[in-house]
C-alpha cells in the first residue's frame, strides 16, 4: 500500500465503524444471556468474527438477518465443550475475554491464535485466574492454552496492570462463581463490560475511591437478553481526526461517536495540543456516552504528557505521534510500557518509522520524544508494521503529508478497520 501526499484536505461526512471494544462484548454478554439479543452495527472485522466464530463454535445459534446479528442465548452454563480448538487470529481481545469465561466452564477448551497473538503474553490474565483456582496446561504463558475449566471459587482480587482484558476477564469468570467476587482495580480502565453487564441484568456494584475501584460481582446469576446499538469506535475516528487537524483545508464531520469517559484520551490531548473540535449533541446510547465531532484544521503545539494519560488513550498513541510530527515543539508522552506488549512492539515501531521519515524521534526507558521537522525528506519510504493495523493506519495519515510512504503488510486493516483505504480516499486521501 502507497500513501500519497495530498493538496486539497480531508473534508465531508465520514461514517465510522463500529468501536471494536463494544462489538466484542456484544457477542460475548449476548450468548451467557437468557432469550434472544438484537445487535445492530456490529464491526464486521477480522477480529470480531474470531469471536462470533468462537461462540458458534461453543454452541451458540448465531444468525444475520438484514444489517442486525441475531445471538439466541441460553445462559451462561448452556456453552458446550467445542470439537476442535478455538482459533482467534491476531485478537487479544478475544484470548484475554474467553480464558476469563472459559476457565468457570466445566469442560476443556484449547485457544489457539496466530503468530504475532501467540507470542502477546497471557500470564497476566492466567495468573489472577489461578487465584479463582482456574487450571491451564500451559508453561510459555503464552497461546496456544489449554483451559481445564472447573468450578472457580469466589475471591478478592487485586489487578496492578491497567488492562480492560484482564478485568473483563476476570468479571466474566466471576459471573460462574458462588458467592460474590471482589476485583480491586488500583488503575481505571474502559468500563464496556460493566455497562453492558448492568443493561443486560447483572448484579454489579462499584466502588470509587480516587484512581482504584472496587467492582462487586454476584456469582451465579442469571442475564437478560437485550438489544444493542454498537456505537461508533473513537479509535478509528482518531486516524481521520488527526488527518483533518494536519492538512490545510480539511473540515469534517464525524457522527455518532463513543466518547466513554474511560477512553477519551486521545480528544483530551489534541485539545492541549490546540486542536479545533467541536463535541456536538452529546448522549447515551446503550449504557454507552457518544456525541458528534466536527473537527477543522489547526495549527497544532507539542505537549508533555504524564504516565497517567495511558490509561485513556494507550491504543491511540500511534496516531497522537503522526499529530505530534507536525506540531510545532517538542512532544513528550510518558509511561507508554504497555505499548510494547501490543500486536507489535508499538513504541519501537513508532520510533523507528518516525525516524526513516526524518524526525527527531527517541524512546528514553518507556517515554517517546518527537521533536517534529519543518521538511520531511524520508531516509527509508518503507513503513514496517510487523502486521499492525494501527501502525499501518498512523502512517498511512503520514503519507498524507510525505509522498509515496510505502505500508508494508497493510492488509493487517482488515482487523479494526476493513474500508479504512476506500473511506480515507473518498474523503480526499490518496492511497493506491
Amino acid at each position: 500500500m502507497i500513501s500519497h501526499k495530498i493538496k486539497d484536505g480531508i473534508v465531508g461526512n465520514i461514517n465510522i465503524p463500529a468501536d471494536k471494544s463494544i462489538s466484542h462484548r456484544s457477542i460475548i454478554i449476548p450468548s451467557i444471556s437468557m432469550g434472544i439479543s438484537e445487535i445492530n452495527n456490529l464491526l464486521m472485522s477480522d477480529d470480531v468474527m474470531h469471536t462470533l466464530n468462537a461462540f458458534k463454535t461453543l454452541g451458540v445459534k448465531i444468525e444475520k438477518s438484514n444489517d442486525k446479528i441475531l445471538i439466541y442465548g441460553k445462559g451462561l452454563h448452556s456453552l458446550k465443550k467445542p470439537n476442535k480448538s478455538i482459533y482467534l487470529g491476531n485478537s487479544g481481545t478475544s484470548a484475554r475475554l474467553l480464558t476469563g469465561l472459559l476457565a468457570s466452564q466445566t469442560f476443556e477448551t484449547i485457544l489457539e491464535g496466530d503468530h504475532s497473538l501467540s507470542s502477546r503474553p497471557m500470564a497476566r490474565i492466567m495468573e489472577p485466574l489461578k487465584l479463582m483456582g482456574a487450571e491451564f496446561e500451559n508453561t510459555s504463558g503464552t497461546l496456544p492454552l489449554k483451559i481445564i475449566g472447573k468450578n472457580l471459587n469466589k475471591s478478592t482480587i487485586e489487578i496492578d496492570i491497567p488492562s480492560a482484558q484482564i478485568k473483563s476477564g476476570l468479571i466474566l469468570a466471576a459471573l460462574n462463581t458462588e458467592g460474590v467476587s471482589q476485583i480491586i482495580e488500583k488503575n481505571i480502565t474502559r468500563d464496556h463490560t460493566e455497562n453492558m453487564l448492568q443493561a443486560f441484568g447483572a448484579d454489579i456494584n462499584l466502588e470509587k475511591n480516587n484512581n482504584q475501584t472496587s467492582i462487586f460481582i454476584k456469582g451465579k446469576q442469571e442475564l437478560k437478553s437485550n438489544n444493542i446499538n454498537v456505537p461508533s469506535d473513537l479509535s478509528s475516528s482518531a486516524f481521520f481526526i488527526i488527518a483533518a487537524l494536519i492538512n490545510r483545508g480539511s473540515k469534517i464531520n464525524l457522527n455518532n461517536i463513543n466518547i466513554n469517559p474511560s477512553r477519551d484520551g486521545i480528544l483530551k490531548a489534541l485539545k492541549k495540543m490546540g486542536a479545533k473540535i467541536s463535541i456536538e449533541n452529546k448522549r447515551t446510547v446503550s449504557g454507552e456516552v457518544v456525541a458528534d465531532l466536527e473537527v477543522e484544521y489547526s495549527d497544532l503545539v507539542g505537549c508533555e504528557l504524564d504516565a497517567e494519560m495511558a490509561k485513556f488513550m494507550i491504543d491511540e498513541y500511534p496516531i497522537l505521534s503522526i499529530a505530534a510530527a507536525f506540531a510545532k515543539g517538542t512532544s513528550i508522552f510518558k509511561g507508554l510500557k504497555e505499548l510494547k506488549v501490543k500486536e507489535s512492539d508499538r513504541l519501537e515501531l513508532i520510533r523507528l518509522n518516525l525516524v526513516n521519515c526524518g524526525c527527531d524521534c527517541e524512546v528514553i526507558n518507556d517515554d517517546l520524544i518527537i521533536r517534529p521537522s519543518e521538511n520531511y525528506f524520508p531516509i527509508n519510504n518503507k513503513i514496517r508494521t510487523d502486521f499492525d493495523h494501527r501502525i499501518a493506519m498512523s502512517f498511512a495519515v503520514m503519507g498524507s503529508r510525505i509522498n509515496n510512504l510505502v505500508i508494508e503488510d497493510a492488509e493487517s486493516i482488515n482487523t479494526s478497520f476493513p474500508n479504512f483505504i476506500e473511506k480515507f480516499n473518498y474523503a480526499g486521501g490518496h492511497i493506491l
